[in-house]
Protein backbone atom coordinates (compact mmCIF):
# COMPACT_ATOMS: atom_id res chain seq x y z
CA UNK A 1 0.00 0.00 0.00
CA UNK A 2 1.19 3.31 -0.40
CA UNK A 3 -0.49 6.16 2.66
CA UNK A 4 -0.84 9.89 1.54
CA UNK A 5 0.34 10.19 4.91
CA UNK A 6 3.77 8.45 4.28
CA UNK A 7 4.63 8.51 0.98
CA UNK A 8 3.86 12.44 0.82
CA UNK A 9 1.61 14.27 -2.30
CA UNK A 10 2.44 11.74 -4.85
CA UNK A 11 0.70 9.04 -3.22
CA UNK A 12 -2.59 9.42 -5.00
CA UNK A 13 -5.50 6.33 -5.72
CA UNK A 14 -4.33 5.89 -9.15
CA UNK A 15 -0.13 4.79 -7.93
CA UNK A 16 -1.83 2.74 -5.00
CA UNK A 17 -4.18 0.65 -7.43
CA UNK A 18 -0.72 0.25 -9.06
CA UNK A 19 1.46 -0.52 -6.10
CA UNK A 20 -1.31 -2.75 -4.52
CA UNK A 21 -1.80 -4.76 -7.55
CA UNK A 22 2.31 -4.95 -7.81
CA UNK A 23 2.53 -6.00 -4.07
CA UNK A 24 -0.47 -8.85 -4.62
CA UNK A 25 1.96 -10.22 -7.58
CA UNK A 26 4.57 -10.60 -5.64
CA UNK A 27 3.14 -11.83 -2.27
CA UNK A 28 5.40 -14.54 -2.16
CA UNK A 29 8.43 -13.46 -3.13
CA UNK A 30 11.59 -11.68 -1.44
CA UNK A 31 12.24 -8.57 -1.90
CA UNK A 32 16.01 -8.15 -2.32
CA UNK A 33 18.17 -4.72 -1.62
CA UNK A 34 18.23 -2.37 -4.46
CA UNK A 35 15.46 -3.96 -6.42
CA UNK A 36 13.39 -1.38 -7.69
CA UNK A 37 9.69 -2.68 -8.82
CA UNK A 38 8.54 -0.70 -11.66
CA UNK A 39 4.90 -0.35 -10.92
CA UNK A 40 3.88 3.90 -10.72
CA UNK A 41 7.41 4.76 -12.55
CA UNK A 42 8.46 7.34 -12.69
CA UNK A 43 6.68 9.62 -10.72
CA UNK A 44 8.47 12.31 -9.65
CA UNK A 45 11.55 13.16 -11.78
CA UNK A 46 13.21 16.36 -13.00
CA UNK A 47 14.27 18.09 -16.31
CA UNK A 48 17.32 15.92 -16.05
CA UNK A 49 15.74 12.52 -15.89
CA UNK A 50 15.70 11.49 -19.15
CA UNK A 51 19.51 13.49 -19.78
CA UNK A 52 20.85 11.71 -17.34
CA UNK A 53 19.04 8.47 -18.87
CA UNK A 54 20.38 9.21 -21.89
CA UNK A 55 24.21 9.22 -20.16
CA UNK A 56 23.23 5.45 -19.27
CA UNK A 57 22.03 6.08 -15.38
CA UNK A 58 20.01 3.87 -13.57
CA UNK A 59 17.64 4.78 -11.19
CA UNK A 60 16.38 3.92 -7.75
CA UNK A 61 13.04 5.21 -6.31
CA UNK A 62 13.73 8.27 -2.71
CA UNK A 63 10.08 8.95 -1.90
CA UNK A 64 9.17 8.83 -5.63
CA UNK A 65 11.82 10.68 -7.15
CA UNK A 66 13.87 8.96 -9.50
CA UNK A 67 17.35 9.17 -8.81
CA UNK A 68 20.62 7.73 -10.36
CA UNK A 69 21.66 4.92 -8.44
CA UNK A 70 25.33 3.99 -11.05
CA UNK A 71 26.06 4.44 -14.47
CA UNK A 72 25.35 1.50 -16.67
CA UNK A 73 28.14 0.22 -18.96
CA UNK A 74 26.05 -0.65 -21.88
CA UNK A 75 22.13 -0.25 -22.99
CA UNK A 76 20.98 -3.92 -21.79
CA UNK A 77 23.37 -4.08 -19.02
CA UNK A 78 21.04 -5.29 -15.49
CA UNK A 79 22.01 -6.36 -12.37
CA UNK A 80 21.44 -9.82 -10.41
CA UNK A 81 18.74 -9.64 -7.76
CA UNK A 82 20.52 -10.95 -5.13
CA UNK A 83 21.33 -10.35 -1.31
CA UNK A 84 25.13 -10.83 -2.00
CA UNK A 85 27.39 -7.89 -3.65
CA UNK A 86 26.12 -7.76 -7.83
CA UNK A 87 27.59 -6.64 -10.79
CA UNK A 88 27.57 -2.97 -10.33
CA UNK A 89 30.44 -3.76 -7.44
CA UNK A 90 33.01 -2.89 -9.85
CA UNK A 91 30.98 0.05 -11.71
CA UNK A 92 30.55 1.49 -8.40
CA UNK A 93 34.11 1.35 -7.21
CA UNK A 94 35.16 3.09 -10.75
CA UNK A 95 32.58 5.84 -9.98
CA UNK A 96 34.08 6.52 -6.32
CA UNK A 97 38.24 6.05 -7.76
CA UNK A 98 36.97 9.21 -9.84
CA UNK A 99 35.58 11.32 -6.60
CA UNK A 100 38.78 10.42 -5.40
CA UNK A 101 41.17 11.16 -7.59
CA UNK A 102 39.43 13.83 -9.95
CA UNK A 103 35.70 14.88 -9.89
CA UNK A 104 32.28 13.38 -10.08
CA UNK A 105 28.97 14.86 -10.46
CA UNK A 106 25.29 13.16 -9.84
CA UNK A 107 21.88 15.01 -8.77
CA UNK A 108 20.46 14.69 -5.83
CA UNK A 109 16.58 15.03 -6.41
CA UNK A 110 13.76 15.50 -3.81
CA UNK A 111 16.00 16.57 -0.72
CA UNK A 112 13.97 17.46 1.81
CA UNK A 113 13.95 21.83 1.64
CA UNK A 114 12.20 24.16 3.69
CA UNK A 115 12.69 27.87 3.52
CA UNK A 116 12.41 29.49 7.24
CA UNK A 117 11.64 33.62 7.81
CA UNK A 118 10.90 35.63 10.39
CA UNK A 119 12.83 37.07 13.58
CA UNK A 120 12.29 33.89 15.80
CA UNK A 121 13.77 31.53 13.63
CA UNK A 122 17.40 31.09 15.15
CA UNK A 123 15.16 30.62 19.09
CA UNK A 124 12.77 28.26 17.42
CA UNK A 125 15.11 25.98 15.94
CA UNK A 126 17.62 26.34 19.52
CA UNK A 127 14.27 24.77 21.15
CA UNK A 128 13.74 22.38 18.25
CA UNK A 129 17.58 21.08 18.34
CA UNK A 130 19.34 19.60 20.99
CA UNK A 131 22.42 21.26 19.79
CA UNK A 132 24.21 24.54 18.97
CA UNK A 133 21.99 26.24 16.12
CA UNK A 134 24.28 28.54 13.61
CA UNK A 135 23.44 32.15 13.74
CA UNK A 136 25.57 33.59 11.56
CA UNK A 137 25.19 34.29 7.90
CA UNK A 138 27.11 32.60 5.24
CA UNK A 139 27.58 29.65 7.59
CA UNK A 140 26.10 26.10 7.53
CA UNK A 141 25.99 23.60 10.40
CA UNK A 142 24.36 19.89 11.49
CA UNK A 143 21.65 19.08 14.20
CA UNK A 144 19.53 17.11 15.75
CA UNK A 145 16.31 16.76 16.86
CA UNK A 146 14.50 14.53 19.41
CA UNK A 147 11.14 13.67 20.04
CA UNK A 148 9.54 14.62 23.77
CA UNK A 149 11.11 11.59 25.23
CA UNK A 150 14.78 12.34 24.39
CA UNK A 151 14.82 10.09 21.56
CA UNK A 152 16.08 10.91 18.06
CA UNK A 153 13.64 12.39 15.93
CA UNK A 154 15.26 13.81 13.24
CA UNK A 155 18.49 15.45 11.66
CA UNK A 156 18.95 18.77 9.90
CA UNK A 157 21.02 20.71 8.00
CA UNK A 158 20.33 24.64 9.06
CA UNK A 159 21.86 27.31 5.86
CA UNK A 160 22.23 30.74 7.03
CA UNK A 161 21.78 32.37 4.06
CA UNK A 162 24.04 36.11 3.17
CA UNK A 163 20.13 37.60 2.57
CA UNK A 164 18.77 36.11 5.84
CA UNK A 165 16.76 33.52 5.01
CA UNK A 166 17.10 30.09 6.81
CA UNK A 167 17.14 26.76 5.10
CA UNK A 168 16.24 23.80 6.99
CA UNK A 169 17.44 20.42 5.04
CA UNK A 170 17.16 17.02 5.46
CA UNK A 171 16.07 13.40 4.00
CA UNK A 172 13.50 13.03 1.37
CA UNK A 173 11.06 10.49 2.84
CA UNK A 174 11.09 13.65 6.06
CA UNK A 175 8.72 15.83 4.28
CA UNK A 176 5.83 15.73 5.86
CA UNK A 177 7.51 14.12 9.12
CA UNK A 178 9.57 17.07 9.47
CA UNK A 179 7.18 19.97 8.33
CA UNK A 180 4.56 18.45 11.08
CA UNK A 181 6.82 18.30 13.54
CA UNK A 182 8.06 21.93 12.98
CA UNK A 183 4.64 23.45 12.44
CA UNK A 184 3.58 21.63 15.92
CA UNK A 185 6.13 23.47 17.91
CA UNK A 186 5.31 26.80 16.66
CA UNK A 187 4.18 28.73 19.79
CA UNK A 188 0.86 31.36 19.30
CA UNK A 189 2.21 34.86 18.09
CA UNK A 190 5.91 33.75 17.23
CA UNK A 191 7.22 35.13 14.36
CA UNK A 192 8.15 32.05 12.70
CA UNK A 193 7.18 31.10 8.45
CA UNK A 194 8.18 27.98 7.02
CA UNK A 195 7.30 27.12 3.04
CA UNK A 196 8.76 24.30 1.09
CA UNK A 197 10.97 24.50 -1.54
CA UNK A 198 11.67 20.82 -1.77
CA UNK A 199 9.36 20.23 -5.10
CA UNK A 200 10.76 23.31 -6.74
CA UNK A 201 15.04 22.98 -6.32
CA UNK A 202 17.07 20.11 -6.99
CA UNK A 203 21.03 19.67 -5.90
CA UNK A 204 23.78 19.08 -7.77
CA UNK A 205 26.70 17.39 -6.35
CA UNK A 206 30.34 18.31 -7.13
CA UNK A 207 32.69 16.38 -5.27
CA UNK A 208 36.59 15.11 -5.77
CA UNK A 209 39.80 17.26 -5.20
CA UNK A 210 39.19 19.14 -8.79
CA UNK A 211 35.44 20.32 -7.79
CA UNK A 212 36.88 23.91 -6.84
CA UNK A 213 38.43 24.06 -10.37
CA UNK A 214 35.51 23.33 -11.80
CA UNK A 215 33.05 25.99 -9.66
CA UNK A 216 35.90 28.26 -11.09
CA UNK A 217 35.19 27.94 -14.36
CA UNK A 218 31.48 28.07 -14.18
CA UNK A 219 30.97 31.00 -11.57
CA UNK A 220 33.13 34.53 -11.36
CA UNK A 221 32.53 34.20 -7.10
CA UNK A 222 35.22 33.62 -5.28
CA UNK A 223 35.45 29.63 -4.30
CA UNK A 224 39.09 30.02 -2.93
CA UNK A 225 39.85 27.75 0.99
CA UNK A 226 39.93 31.22 2.28
CA UNK A 227 36.88 32.90 0.62
CA UNK A 228 34.58 29.91 0.33
CA UNK A 229 35.38 27.31 3.75
CA UNK A 230 33.59 24.02 4.44
CA UNK A 231 30.59 25.04 5.94
CA UNK A 232 30.10 28.13 4.05
CA UNK A 233 26.71 29.17 1.65
CA UNK A 234 26.44 31.34 -1.22
CA UNK A 235 24.61 32.65 -3.59
CA UNK A 236 26.14 32.63 -7.03
CA UNK A 237 25.33 31.64 -10.28
CA UNK A 238 26.11 28.49 -12.69
CA UNK A 239 26.89 29.87 -15.66
CA UNK A 240 23.48 31.61 -16.46
CA UNK A 241 21.82 29.45 -13.69
CA UNK A 242 20.62 31.00 -9.86
CA UNK A 243 22.48 28.76 -7.32
CA UNK A 244 22.72 28.75 -3.48
CA UNK A 245 25.94 26.84 -2.98
CA UNK A 246 26.85 24.86 0.51
CA UNK A 247 30.18 23.64 0.69
CA UNK A 248 29.34 20.38 2.73
CA UNK A 249 30.15 17.12 1.88
CA UNK A 250 28.38 13.15 2.42
CA UNK A 251 31.38 11.75 0.61
CA UNK A 252 34.06 12.97 2.70
CA UNK A 253 36.00 14.79 -0.45
CA UNK A 254 36.17 18.25 -1.07
CA UNK A 255 32.54 18.93 -2.09
CA UNK A 256 29.74 21.52 -3.04
CA UNK A 257 25.73 20.72 -3.01
CA UNK A 258 24.61 23.16 -6.02
CA UNK A 259 20.78 24.05 -5.32
CA UNK A 260 19.28 25.01 -8.43
CA UNK A 261 15.73 26.09 -9.07
CA UNK A 262 14.09 23.44 -11.39
CA UNK A 263 13.44 25.60 -14.59
CA UNK A 264 17.16 26.32 -14.85
CA UNK A 265 18.26 23.01 -13.93
CA UNK A 266 19.36 21.86 -17.27
CA UNK A 267 21.40 25.14 -18.14
CA UNK A 268 23.51 24.61 -14.71
CA UNK A 269 24.19 20.73 -15.61
CA UNK A 270 24.92 22.09 -19.14
CA UNK A 271 27.56 24.81 -17.63
CA UNK A 272 29.16 22.08 -15.40
CA UNK A 273 29.13 19.41 -17.68
CA UNK A 274 31.36 21.31 -19.95
CA UNK A 275 33.38 22.75 -17.65
CA UNK A 276 34.28 18.97 -15.76
CA UNK A 277 35.51 17.74 -19.27
CA UNK A 278 38.54 18.48 -19.21
CA UNK A 279 39.09 17.60 -15.55
CA UNK A 280 38.04 14.55 -15.94
CA UNK A 281 34.76 14.88 -14.42
CA UNK A 282 32.26 11.46 -14.63
CA UNK A 283 28.72 10.72 -13.44
CA UNK A 284 28.27 8.99 -9.92
CA UNK A 285 25.48 7.36 -8.57
CA UNK A 286 23.82 7.08 -4.75
CA UNK A 287 25.39 3.59 -4.49
CA UNK A 288 28.75 5.63 -4.60
CA UNK A 289 27.53 7.91 -2.09
CA UNK A 290 26.21 5.31 0.54
CA UNK A 291 29.62 3.34 0.24
CA UNK A 292 31.21 6.77 0.78
CA UNK A 293 29.38 7.96 3.35
CA UNK A 294 29.94 4.47 5.58
CA UNK A 295 33.83 5.00 5.07
CA UNK A 296 33.28 8.50 6.78
CA UNK A 297 30.58 7.56 9.63
CA UNK A 298 27.79 9.22 8.52
CA UNK A 299 24.46 8.24 9.08
CA UNK A 300 21.12 7.54 7.50
CA UNK A 301 17.78 8.58 8.75
CA UNK A 302 15.58 5.92 9.38
CA UNK A 303 18.13 3.47 8.76
CA UNK A 304 20.96 4.31 11.48
CA UNK A 305 18.96 7.53 12.96
CA UNK A 306 16.13 5.56 15.26
CA UNK A 307 13.21 6.76 17.52
CA UNK A 308 14.05 3.58 19.68
CA UNK A 309 17.97 5.30 20.76
CA UNK A 310 19.11 8.67 21.96
CA UNK A 311 21.98 10.69 20.49
CA UNK A 312 24.24 9.44 22.93
CA UNK A 313 23.34 5.51 22.11
CA UNK A 314 23.91 7.00 18.43
CA UNK A 315 27.31 8.57 19.04
CA UNK A 316 26.32 11.53 18.41
CA UNK A 317 26.97 13.41 21.64
CA UNK A 318 28.89 15.91 20.35
CA UNK A 319 25.78 17.65 18.93
CA UNK A 320 24.13 17.80 22.14
CA UNK A 321 24.75 20.86 24.76
CA UNK A 322 23.06 20.13 27.72
CA UNK A 323 23.72 23.08 29.25
CA UNK A 324 22.12 25.33 26.95
CA UNK A 325 18.26 27.01 27.69
CA UNK A 326 15.51 24.12 27.59
CA UNK A 327 15.25 21.75 24.17
CA UNK A 328 12.35 19.42 23.24
CA UNK A 329 13.59 16.12 24.99
CA UNK A 330 15.79 17.90 27.44
CA UNK A 331 14.57 16.59 30.72
CA UNK A 332 13.74 12.90 29.48
CA UNK A 333 17.66 12.81 28.22
CA UNK A 334 18.98 14.09 31.18
CA UNK A 335 16.98 11.42 33.17
CA UNK A 336 18.01 8.70 30.85
CA UNK A 337 22.11 9.68 30.93
CA UNK A 338 21.80 9.55 34.77
CA UNK A 339 21.10 5.90 34.00
CA UNK A 340 23.90 3.19 32.06
CA UNK A 341 23.01 3.19 28.02
CA UNK A 342 21.73 0.03 26.79
CA UNK A 343 23.12 -0.04 23.15
CA UNK A 344 26.05 2.04 21.26
CA UNK A 345 26.64 2.93 17.65
CA UNK A 346 29.69 1.24 16.25
CA UNK A 347 31.17 0.90 12.98
CA UNK A 348 31.86 -3.14 12.02
CA UNK A 349 34.61 -4.55 9.98
CA UNK A 350 32.80 -7.88 8.63
CA UNK A 351 35.69 -10.40 7.24
CA UNK A 352 34.29 -11.58 3.67
CA UNK A 353 34.15 -10.32 0.64
CA UNK A 354 30.89 -11.87 -0.93
CA UNK A 355 28.07 -9.90 0.77
CA UNK A 356 27.41 -7.08 2.77
CA UNK A 357 25.93 -7.20 6.03
CA UNK A 358 22.20 -6.30 5.68
CA UNK A 359 20.07 -3.91 7.92
CA UNK A 360 18.78 -6.58 11.01
CA UNK A 361 21.04 -8.92 11.00
CA UNK A 362 22.33 -10.41 14.38
CA UNK A 363 25.99 -9.64 15.74
CA UNK A 364 26.64 -12.32 18.02
CA UNK A 365 29.63 -12.46 20.67
CA UNK A 366 30.13 -15.82 22.68
CA UNK A 367 26.99 -17.05 21.43
CA UNK A 368 24.82 -14.57 22.42
CA UNK A 369 23.10 -11.85 20.48
CA UNK A 370 24.87 -8.72 21.36
CA UNK A 371 23.72 -6.14 18.79
CA UNK A 372 21.90 -5.78 15.46
CA UNK A 373 23.34 -4.37 11.96
CA UNK A 374 21.98 -1.33 10.84
CA UNK A 375 23.22 -0.34 7.37
CA UNK A 376 26.52 -2.65 5.55
CA UNK A 377 28.22 -2.00 1.99
CA UNK A 378 31.50 -2.22 0.88
CA UNK A 379 34.17 0.66 1.28
CA UNK A 380 35.83 1.12 -2.03
CA UNK A 381 38.81 3.66 -0.57
CA UNK A 382 39.45 1.57 2.52
CA UNK A 383 38.87 -1.94 0.98
CA UNK A 384 37.00 -2.63 3.67
CA UNK A 385 33.18 -4.64 4.30
CA UNK A 386 31.84 -2.27 6.39
CA UNK A 387 28.37 -2.24 8.61
CA UNK A 388 27.08 -0.34 11.23
CA UNK A 389 25.13 -1.78 14.53
CA UNK A 390 24.37 -1.38 17.85
CA UNK A 391 26.13 -3.37 20.35
CA UNK A 392 26.13 -3.10 24.16
CA UNK A 393 28.23 -0.45 25.19
CA UNK A 394 31.00 -3.12 27.06
CA UNK A 395 31.85 -4.53 23.15
CA UNK A 396 31.79 -0.79 22.02
CA UNK A 397 35.77 -0.37 21.64
CA UNK A 398 38.02 -0.38 19.09
CA UNK A 399 39.45 -4.15 18.52
CA UNK A 400 36.72 -6.07 20.04
CA UNK A 401 36.16 -9.15 18.42
CA UNK A 402 32.25 -10.80 17.19
CA UNK A 403 30.64 -12.38 14.89
CA UNK A 404 28.04 -10.95 12.14
CA UNK A 405 24.98 -13.00 10.19
CA UNK A 406 26.15 -12.62 7.05
CA UNK A 407 23.47 -14.85 4.87
CA UNK A 408 22.97 -16.96 7.86
CA UNK A 409 26.78 -18.19 8.37
CA UNK A 410 28.26 -16.63 11.42
CA UNK A 411 31.35 -14.13 10.05
CA UNK A 412 33.88 -12.62 12.18
CA UNK A 413 33.84 -8.90 12.78
CA UNK A 414 35.81 -6.31 14.36
CA UNK A 415 34.59 -2.84 15.76
CA UNK A 416 36.92 -0.22 14.09
CA UNK A 417 37.19 3.94 14.52
CA UNK A 418 33.70 5.42 12.87
CA UNK A 419 35.50 7.08 10.34
CA UNK A 420 38.06 4.41 8.49
CA UNK A 421 38.69 7.27 5.55
CA UNK A 422 40.75 10.53 6.40
CA UNK A 423 39.10 10.42 10.18
CA UNK A 424 41.05 14.11 10.75
CA UNK A 425 38.72 14.93 7.51
CA UNK A 426 41.62 16.80 5.71
CA UNK A 427 40.17 16.08 2.40
CA UNK A 428 36.75 17.82 2.70
CA UNK A 429 38.50 21.08 4.25
CA UNK A 430 41.28 20.97 1.48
Amino acid sequence: MVPRRRFTGHANVELTALKAIEDYQNEFRFHFPNEHRPAGRPVKTTPLTPVLASEGAEFTVVNGWERVEYIKPSPDFRCTHTFRFDEAFDLVAVEIANIRDNVGLTEVCGFNRFEMTGTGVHNFLDRMMCGRVPRRQGRVGLGYLLNHHGMMKSEATIANLPDGRVWYGSAAASEYHDMDWLRQHIRPGEDVHIRSLTNDHTILVLAGPRSRDVMREVSRADWSKEAFPWLSVSSCFIGIAPAVVMSVSFSGELAYEIHVPNSQLYAAYLALAKAGESHGMKLFGARAVDSMRLEKGYLHWKADILTEFDPFETGLERFVKMDKDDFIGKSFLAARTAKAITKKLVTLEVVCTHAPAHGGASVMQEGNVAGTVTSGDWGHRVGKNLAYAFVKPHLAGPGTSMKVDVLGDLVSAQVIEMSPYDPAHERMRA
